[in-house]
């Protein structure tokens, strides 16, 4: 799947519920020169963790500009719905986070700024910018749409105490490792994997990397989705299948759409944990960095022909600019502050994800096993339906995975 055709699947899921949503997208753009709105995504353990970590560096801005920058922290479960809102209504914030992979979307909206050279050159050039991260930040063969903030990739975390206890002494590189140290792992009230299901991004991200281990493809060569082949289907059987059949994840993490299965990991109550950049949350909710260690995502034991060595997408934090903004210059240079080596430094530090400008990623703060683990490793909605349907205890079969993904397929059509 191309970065494009990953962010129209990752939008798609969410784009019907946005319709109802235009009358309620947030604040009108700024009118003054010397005022921002900004929404922030969820980086951290909670919304209100992140205001405390960017509001110092909101008023080092306000200071060093004059603008005064107002945050609103939006949580992800939420943040599509409400930059599809405001794109369609011409009002809202005039600077944003977006995910990488909504950056071709929200791009064909055409409310938003593109950073053609000229403005790349004007929030500090395009050539400190990492490469990788900056063609996930628009549709190929156009300008970026956005810039590139933070840059993540997936990776395994595992509580080390709970697996001496179970005998296990190293992580597992494959799926079926993993449930079956999972099996070992949940006793005693704890869980072997702590899941997003209800997150419907979080989901799209897994049923990228999950087809491609099983050679399937989401799109066509002409861009018609795919949704319901036999591989597809077989990847996202095998993901659900956590819950629904290894018995490895709590029913309740269906319900889960705002980071509670970092809080379940940082806490005990799970052993495992697929995610991006969780180093920071985690010590934000009090456990150690010695108490977990991060591993490569797995793979198939025995992958099926085509089956691809990939284990995440390129992930990352975008920050781009709407066009009704009535301060470009203002939001420009906002932009161009957030992306400094300074700012980059501290950011990243601060949540464990790495810079996206080359300068900043040479700091000694981005060689911990985190940042190196994810150096080296650099179908929503239906997907939470299908972890309801598991939760209930009801049988979660090809049949009724291909129903799921053929209603999806079909609502894209």
């Amino acid at each position: 799947m191309s970065r494009r055709h990953l962010g129209i699947f990752t939008a798609a899921v969410l784009a019907a519920a946005s319709l109802t949503a235009c009358g309620g997208s947030g604040d009108d753009s700024a009118a003054s020169p010397k005022t921002l709105t900004y929404w922030a995504s969820n980086q951290g353990a909670s919304l209100e963790a992140d205001k405390t970590t960017l509001q110092p560096e909101l008023d080092k801005f306000e200071k060093q500009t004059g603008i005064k920058v107002t945050v609103e922290v939006v949580p992800w479960s939420d943040l599509l719905n409400r930059l599809l809102a405001a794109a369609a209504s011409g009002k809202g914030p005039d600077v944003v986070n977006i995910g990488n992979t909504w950056s071709a979307s929200l791009q064909a909206t055409g409310a938003l700024v593109e950073f053609d050279d000229a403005t790349l050159q004007a929030v500090g050039g395009k050539d400190r910018i990492v490469p990788a991260a900056l063609a996930a930040a628009g549709a190929p063969g156009k300008p970026p749409a956005a810039v590139p903030l933070y840059s993540m990739a997936y990776s395994l975390y595992y509580n080390k105490k709970s697996f001496a206890d179970a005998g296990i002494t190293a992580p597992p590189t494959t799926w079926e490792q993993l449930a079956e140290y999972g099996k070992k792992l949940s006793t005693g009230g704890k869980w072997g994997l702590a899941i997003e299901g209800a997150n419907p991004s979080e989901n799209a991200h897994h049923a990228f990397t999950f087809s491609q281990q099983y050679g399937g493809e989401w799109f066509d060569s002409a861009g018609k989705p795919t949704f319901d082949t036999p591989q597809n289907v077989s990847a996202i059987k095998r993901y659900i299948d956590f819950m629904a059949a290894d018995k490895i994840t709590n029913p309740s993490n269906a319900e889960y759409a705002q980071n509670q299965s970092v809080s379940d990991f940082a806490n005990g109550k799970a052993a495992m944990l697929l995610w991006q950049s969780a180093g920071s949350n985690l010590k934000t909710q009090n456990m150690p960095a010695d108490a977990y260690g991060v591993a490569p995502v797995p793979f198939l034991a025995s992958p099926p022909a085509g089956g691809k060595k990939v284990n995440s997408m390129v992930a990352g934090i975008n920050m781009a600019v709407f066009k009704h903004t009535k301060n470009k210059d203002g939001a420009l240079s906002f932009v161009k502050f957030m992306t400094s080596d300074e700012e980059q430094t501290i950011l990243n530090k601060t949540y464990g994800s790495l810079p996206a400008v080359k300068t900043a990623a040479s700091d000694p703060a981005f060689s911990a096993t985190e940042q190196k683990t994810i150096q080296e490793t650099l179908v929503g909605t239906a997907m939470k339906e299908l972890f309801a349907d598991a939760a209930s205890g009801k049988p979660v079969t090809e049949e009724s995975v291909k129903a799921k993904l053929t209603d999806a397929q079909q609502k894209m059509r």
